[in-house]
């Protein structure tokens, strides 16, 4: 049996006042549902940078400072083969500027806490706005 490969990805949940930024993903496998910025890590790139440049790629924001937050093994089937994905969300607040959506985002927005639990979310995107937004419930 072969082992499965792994995958290195980041995501930025970046922060102004009480939203989070979402992008609404254009392309499989989460097309449709929001999530944060984020990508796969390219060969030579640390997760920061990875981070930085898939947040400035897919809605054109920036950050001074990001922080590692949480870290996933998310497993997917992507043309018939069996990936792990290691997903490092980091956290920072965004430098200014509105969002532009490009790349594989469809939306680019910042969204309160009530306006995401109408929204089609990817998992623990809910979890981690309330961690950062400081909602209890």
């Amino acid at each position: 049996m072969m082992e499965k490969r792994t995958i290195a990805a980041v995501s930025v949940a970046l922060v102004r006042g009480e939203t989070v930024l979402l992008v609404k993903r254009a392309l499989e496998p989460s097309r449709g549902l929001y999530a944060f910025p984020g990508g796969r890590v390219e060969a030579g790139e640390t997760s920061e940078e990875a981070a930085r440049r898939e947040l400035l790629e897919e809605t054109g924001m920036m950050t001074a400072a990001l922080t590692p937050l949480r870290e996933y093994l998310i497993d997917a089937l992507v043309d018939g083969e069996e990936i792990t994905y290691r997903l490092e969300v980091f956290t920072g607040k965004a430098a200014g500027g509105e969002p532009a959506c490009a790349s594989d985002a469809e939306e680019a927005c910042f969204y309160t806490l009530s306006e995401m639990e109408n929204l089609p979310l990817t998992d623990s995107i809910m979890d981690i706005c309330r961690e950062l937004l400081g909602d209890s419930n």
